[in-house]
């Protein structure tokens, strides 16, 4: 204890004059950034259950029901390369408010659901009528880069970033007359940023209502590096 407090004096004693060694350091620091415009290749259905009953356990049977009448009507529809994802499961007690004052009704189970398959898929509209076959269930479509597609491109977009990044400082330098330079720090964002276009919102209106797909536009992924430089 007594050697972590004196460890603990020291750095505090000496946080000042890091900052202000830090301070008289001549500095160029920019921004890296690299960017790529790649077609999506995965639609994901996103699917929210929700039902509220008295008992746990009728609505958490009423919810499981719910997903079985899904995944069979799926196989019966013979999709093809598909995941059925279940997760975000949890069951409540239902409170409501009534003229300013609260009570319980009983419990609320949710669980969304996940249909993921490649964006290219002929069975897309096959996915969207079997959704509509199993229940009454809205549902979001998202068309997205698939994980390893984001982890394939990774390497790729920070090379690039940290080039521009190197780009930008030489320029800096060339403008300003400064000879060399050398790096001093590298900070970077932990994901890629990816700006998403594509997006389709359905509610299940009837059951012969056939929603118009859609061709999803580019997807753009970006990458960005922070790289502080320095000179003597």
């Amino acid at each position: 204890m007594k050697t972590y407090l004196t460890v603990l004096l020291a750095f505090l004693l000496a946080a000042p004059v890091f900052a202000q060694d830090n301070m008289t350091v001549p500095l160029i620091e920019v921004e890296g950034v690299s960017e790529r415009k790649i077609a999506p290749d995965e639609a994901a259905f996103q699917i929210n259950l929700e039902e509220k009953a008295m008992k746990v356990t009728d609505a958490v049977q009423v919810l499981n029901k719910k997903t079985e009448l899904l995944s069979n009507a799926l196989k019966k529809a013979k999709i093809k390369d598909y995941k059925l994802i279940a997760d975000n499961y949890s069951v409540d007690v239902n409170r409501i408010y009534r003229g300013g004052t609260q009570r319980d009704s009983g419990y609320v189970a949710r669980q969304s659901l996940r249909v993921v398959t490649n964006s290219k898929n002929e069975d897309l509209q096959k996915i969207i009528e079997s959704i509509q076959g199993a229940g009454d269930m809205s549902f979001n479509l998202n068309f997205q880069l698939s994980e390893a597609t984001q982890k394939s491109l990774e390497n790729e977009l920070l090379t690039e970033a940290l080039k521009n990044a190197e780009s930008r400082a030489l320029l800096i330098a060339q403008t300003l007359n400064i000879k060399s330079i050398r790096v001093q720090r590298v900070s970077l964002d932990s994901q890629p940023i990816i700006q998403s276009y594509a997006k389709m919102e359905m509610m299940r209106s009837s059951a012969d209502a056939a929603p118009t797909m859609i061709n999803p536009d580019d997807q753009r992924i970006e990458k960005r590096v922070y790289v502080k430089y320095t000179w003597q």
